[in-house]
């Protein structure tokens, strides 16, 4: 940071400033004694206080002198009267004897006054230099300050937007105690026979990767309940192993409205993700927090490898609700590109140079900084284009030159997904996609009624105490409020 580089050499100086003044203490004190102070009819004395005085102002021009050659060339006059009065009266001091003090005595006097008015003129521009300096230190201190507030309030909001609330916890533990007090409630899954529905590229699939239980049961209620044909949408749900037990309870005693179907697998039931083929788990092993917190998000770059039978999929984030049957996003012409995104940048607005380290030659050299940026939340992929352009090999090589964190913050998957898919991606109607429920107050209702998909993106989730009370029906209508369990962990629905 320029400032921390250039506060040590301000600190220095602030310090021989501070010498100075106590040279310019040093010389008010002297001048409050006359010359001829102390036995003034001898001319020995009257020697020695002309030498002591002519000697002492000589000092605090020459400290002063030094201190103006650290100004700006504007105060080059300045110099030389300090180099000049205390010249003639270091000059002064050795030609003094007793012979002569009378003569010179005069001259002294007159030098002497000079200087005094040069100290003080200098004495005043000294002040106010310091007290510049010390406004500067102050100002960096308070920047300095302003900068931790800002990080500390940034990781906050995002521990705040990924941590669990107890009610969903306690959600999760309540239906994990269920199974273990009755196991044959929820049958064992055989991944070898499974429906052919999952497998069938002919009807509509979603992936949602979350391991918040109700936020999903809403994304799938919502869903199926605005299709035209339920039983052909098909959701693919990939949590934690942690949870899989909770998800499966749930599914069990609530299945999909109007035969819709489920499929809720763990990141543990795909075997080509591990450490020697994933980047992502690389660096979790290696203890990145960013992205260990931010794993489920990142696993969508490997939809193709994880549904290989599919042609087509729509990822869907746990924080939306559909309104509008999505079957016609099977029919969107993608033109050859991978992705099908809301684009985000209004004007100078969420454009590339927000989300990318642009210092960086690799980010500098590859994408445009004016590039529009898209958003999560409704993405149509064309798995098949995925796969024609080794979008996934593009990701892990991004997530090695990443390691460091250098070119994104991995706290965040979309710079990834913006650098991935750059120049790949196919803006969508932006009656597809509305967003801003989590955080925008000012959404038009308008928009929100005209839209298939209302994205709750921010830290104001619906299913928290501070959401909008504006938005928040527009959630709570598809929770199945008959789940017993949603009443003893005090949901406030």
């Amino acid at each position: 940071m320029a400032g921390g580089r250039s506060h040590a050499p301000r600190r220095a100086a602030f310090a021989a400033l501070v010498t100075l003044l106590f040279l310019a203490c040093v010389f008010f004190f002297l001048s409050a004694t006359t010359i001829t102070s102390a036995a003034p009819n001898s001319p020995a004395s009257r020697l020695a206080a002309v030498r002591r005085h002519a000697e002492d102002h000589a000092a605090v021009l020459a400290a002063y002198a030094a201190h103006a050659r650290r100004l700006s060339s504007d105060s080059a006059s300045q110099t030389e009267s300090f180099l000049s009065t205390s010249s003639r009266l270091s000059a002064l001091s050795s030609r003094l004897s007793v012979s002569t003090v009378a003569l010179l005595e005069k001259e002294a006097r007159g030098h002497v006054k000079r200087a005094r008015a040069l100290a003080a003129g200098a004495k005043e521009a000294f002040d106010t230099q310091s007290k510049i300096l010390k406004l500067s230190d102050t100002v960096f201190a308070v920047g300095q300050q302003l900068l931790r507030a800002r990080r500390d309030g940034q990781l906050n909001s995002r521990i705040a937007a990924v941590s669990t609330p107890k009610s969903l916890h306690c959600l999760a533990m309540r239906l994990m105690e269920s199974i273990l007090a009755n196991a044959s409630a929820v049958p064992d899954v055989d991944p070898a026979a499974s429906p052919p529905e999952l497998t069938d590229p002919s009807l509509y699939h979603y992936a949602i990767f979350s391991d918040n239980i109700l936020a999903v049961s809403v994304v799938v209620a919502s869903a199926a309940r605005a299709a035209s044909e339920p039983s052909r949408h098909v959701f693919h749900v990939v949590t934690v192993p942690m949870y899989l037990p909770a998800f499966r309870v749930w599914f069990a005693r609530r299945p999909p409205p109007l035969g819709a179907h489920v499929q809720l697998l763990a990141a543990s039931d795909f075997a080509f993700l591990n450490a020697s083929y994933s980047p992502v788990l690389r660096q979790i092993e290696a203890g990145n927090r960013d992205v260990a917190l931010r794993e489920l998000d990142y696993l969508r770059f490997y939809l193709p490898e994880m549904f290989p039978a599919l042609q087509r999929v729509v990822l869907l984030e746990d924080d939306v609700v559909v309104q509008r049957d999505l079957a016609e996003l099977w029919r969107v012409d993608l033109g050859g590109q991978v992705n099908g995104a809301l684009d985000t940048c209004f004007g100078g607005f969420r454009r590339y140079g927000k989300y990318l380290n642009f210092s960086e030659p690799a980010v500098r050299e590859r994408f445009s900084p004016r590039a529009c940026a898209w958003s999560y939340g409704v993405n149509v992929f064309d798995l098949q284009a995925w796969r024609r352009d080794q979008c996934t090999e593009q990701f892990h090589q991004l997530m090695d030159m990443n390691e460091n964190g250098t070119l994104w913050d991995a706290a965040s998957v979309l710079p990834a997904g913006l650098m991935t898919f750059y120049g790949n991606t196919r803006p969508l109607d932006r009656s597809w996609h509305v967003m801003g429920l989590g955080y925008n107050p000012h959404v038009r209702p308008e928009d929100i009624r005209g839209a298939a998909v209302i994205h709750f993106n921010g830290n104001l989730k619906p299913w928290l105490d501070v959401a909008f009370n504006q938005y928040k029906h527009l959630w709570t209508k598809y929770v199945d409020t008959e789940m017993e369990f949603l009443t003893l962990c005090n949901f406030g629905l």
